[in-house]
């Protein structure tokens, strides 16, 4: 059970100035713990600050008591640190900062610290926090400052908090300078923003301000001059940080680098804020201010799914703009560019139809689990990438591609027109999966039953044995586990997209297309002509040997990997599993059409294929729309449009328009 809350009496008679350091935390936290309650009325949070005001108010024993014990607890601490440094990492490196906010998440704090930022998070650790403490107002402020640190009505406490905010301010700018002196920062800025050298008189322009406050004999108007200058040079930092996000336009993302340049940002904004209170009539109003708005910084700070949504945005929306770009290559409009779909997609069923039977024989082969998968994800790579550079495709692929493409036309529906354009390309898309899946299966699977039927030719003997083919058409009946694996084929199909467009940033950030065209060696071995023509050809096509690879590596491992731990985890792609029907019909010969195994499988394929399309495509559409931040689509308007569309012309998402049959087709990107 839990125990029976403290009375405030009791609170306050326990509070010691002459306790430990652990002891004051804690009492410090089962104070606030008494004024939060239950958490839910921000009203009653203030009154309870109200009563704590009043009982040190009737009894001078607890005031006095309750004034020692706070001016011991603020001593103790250093709060400049707080101010200047609560809610930023530590170290310049993400990774570090993702493993510290682990340890937040998985380790307990201790109170015995004299780390203020620490204490903080231990005191104030939710959301309501922030709010009570901005509901309070500004007499009961008052009120609680004479009670709690009555020598600050002395003048004393107002010059401490002046001097503790500007050594706060100081060590942000010197933290700005650092990250803005940083080379790999610095030599991405704009060449006008190097030669402003805005972060060079940073410091100067805040210990002038620190003269200006501090020296009695200054004028108001010398401190208005000195916090308009810091302004100006703080605008000016952000403004050459800014230009560096131009460079990530045209060269390649680092998360890392975006990670610093947000802390850098956050700095200057937190200068800002120290800023206004130290130039604010109402200093106590504004000091509360700003712990509740650290309250929320400190929930951000322990919060990983917020690092990683923050710094990985911008590449986030790298990929989706470079896979939208690629998406627009699958689409087809026309009779031409559908017939020129279809032919690819045959081309690449064709292929597939050869990588089926060697997956088949490697199983044959009875290898250990790990090898068997890592020669069959060999086997697929290799498939895949013959398939590119035969300027096929394959059908599977393409959704996670258009679906960024997609995503793009979602910020601009803005009447019913675009709505209708909308509509147009989502009848486009449907055509362009149903032509290419139809060209993939239609090839593979007579492709696979007479390549098996040649085997069993050459060999005398069936390519599969009757057990291992009745095998194979049983694990992909359609009532079994296979269309749950249909689903998670085409989680890794999205996978793979985003490990395309990760490994294309990345080759363009290290410019390495740059270093294959100058570099000395890669010169003299390929020649000047054929090393540029190389960093084209890879710049262009990195992406896709990305996706192709790593698609295979994990269609071939996953299943492997998921065993160890003892997942019967397989993957159903459905050009795959059409040519291995066919192969398995080949070996049974014409009585497999009479058996029902057979047909349950066949009867998998259309829902293997529209799986693998739909979740691939809805898990890159999410974070394509993330990505381009498009919010407050009016879906019914979609869901509506697209509903009459299907009354009105269902074979248009089938079968290209007639009209369209004269215009020049387009041939569909690998």
């Amino acid at each position: 059970m839990r125990p029976p809350e403290p009375t405030l009496a009791t609170l306050l008679a326990g509070l010691d100035a002459r306790a430990g350091t652990a002891q004051r935390h804690l009492q410090l936290i089962a104070l606030l713990d008494w004024i939060r309650g239950d958490g839910r009325s921000v009203e009653a949070a203030t009154g309870r600050v109200a009563l704590l005001v009043e009982a040190a108010e009737r009894s001078p024993d607890t005031a006095a008591r309750l004034a020692a014990w706070w001016g011991q607890l603020t001593q103790a601490l250093d709060i400049t640190t707080l101010l200047a440094d609560f809610g930023f990492a530590q170290r310049t490196s993400m990774g570090s900062e993702l493993a510290e906010r682990l340890r937040y998440k998985l380790l307990p704090a201790s109170p015995d610290t004299l780390d203020a930022s620490e204490l903080f998070m231990l005191a104030l650790p939710g959301d309501f926090d922030a709010r009570w403490l901005a509901a309070i107002d500004d007499d009961l402020l008052a009120r609680l400052r004479a009670v709690i640190a009555p020598e600050s009505l002395e003048g004393n406490g107002a010059g401490a908090w002046q001097v503790a905010l500007l050594d706060a301010m100081t060590y942000c700018a010197g933290q700005i300078l650092s990250t803005g002196f940083a080379p790999e920062l610095r030599l991405r800025m704009s060449e006008q923003a190097r030669e402003a050298q805005p972060f060079h008189a940073l410091i100067r322009d805040v210990e002038s301000l620190r003269v200006e406050v501090l020296h009695p004999l200054r004028t108001p108007e010398r401190r208005d001059e000195a916090v308009q200058r810091l302004r100006e040079r703080l605008d000016a930092c952000r403004a050459a940080a800014s230009t560096v996000y131009a460079h990530f336009e045209q060269e390649g993302i680092s998360v890392g680098l975006v990670f610093r340049l947000r802390q850098l940002r956050e700095r200057i904004l937190r200068v800002r804020d120290l800023l206004e209170c130290l130039l604010t009539a109402r200093p106590a109003a504004s000091a509360v201010r700003l712990l509740a708005q650290l309250v929320t910084v400190g929930r951000e700070r322990r919060s990983i799914r917020a690092l990683l949504a923050t710094s990985s945005s911008l590449l986030a929306a790298k990929v989706a703009e470079r896979s939208a770009e690629t998406g627009e290559h699958y689409i087809t409009r026309t009779v031409g560019e559908y017939l020129a779909m279809v032919r690819m997609a045959a081309g690449g069923g064709l292929v597939m139809a050869f990588t089926t039977l060697i997956k088949l024989g490697l199983y044959a082969l009875a290898l250990p689990v790990f090898w068997g998968g890592f020669l069959a994800g060999i086997n697929y790579a290799a498939s895949f990438v013959l398939i590119q550079l035969l300027h096929f495709t394959v059908a599977t692929k393409q959704p996670a591609m258009t679906a960024p493409a997609m995503a793009a036309k979602l910020g601009d529906l803005h009447d019913d027109a675009s709505v209708q354009e909308f509509v147009d390309k989502v009848t486009h898309l449907v055509r362009s999966q149903v032509a290419a899946v139809l060209g993939n299966v239609l090839l593979v699977l007579p492709g696979a039953l007479a390549l098996a039927l040649g085997i069993g030719w050459i060999k005398g003997a069936p390519a599969l044995d009757a057990a291992h083919a009745r095998q194979v058409l049983d694990s992909l009946h359609l009532l079994g586990p296979s269309v749950l694996f249909a689903a998670f084929t085409g989680v890794l199909l999205f996978a793979s997209s985003i490990f395309a467009g990760w490994m294309e940033n990345w080759f363009v950030l290290r410019r390495l297309d740059s270093a294959i065209e100058f570099n000395p060696r890669i010169t003299r071995a390929l020649g000047r002509e054929r090393a540029a023509r190389w960093a084209l050809y890879l710049r262009e096509n990195i992406s896709g040997f990305a996706a192709n690879i790593s698609l295979g590596f994990m269609l071939g491992l996953t299943p492997a990997f998921a065993g160890f731990f003892g997942l019967a985890l397989e993957v159903r792609h459905v050009t795959l599993t059409a040519g291995q029907i066919g192969a398995a019909a080949a070996s049974l010969g014409w009585q497999t059409l009479h058996e029902p195994l057979f047909w349950w499988a066949v009867a998998l394929i259309p829902f293997n294929g529209a799986l693998n399309v739909l979740v691939s495509f809805y898990l890159a559409f999410r974070v394509a729309l993330r990505a381009h931040n498009v919010s407050g689509v009016d879906r019914t308007r979609i869901y509506r449009a697209l509903r009459a569309r299907l009354r009105r012309a269902p074979a248009s998402f089938f079968l290209p328009p007639r009209r369209a049959a004269t215009a020049t087709p387009r041939q569909a990107a690998p």
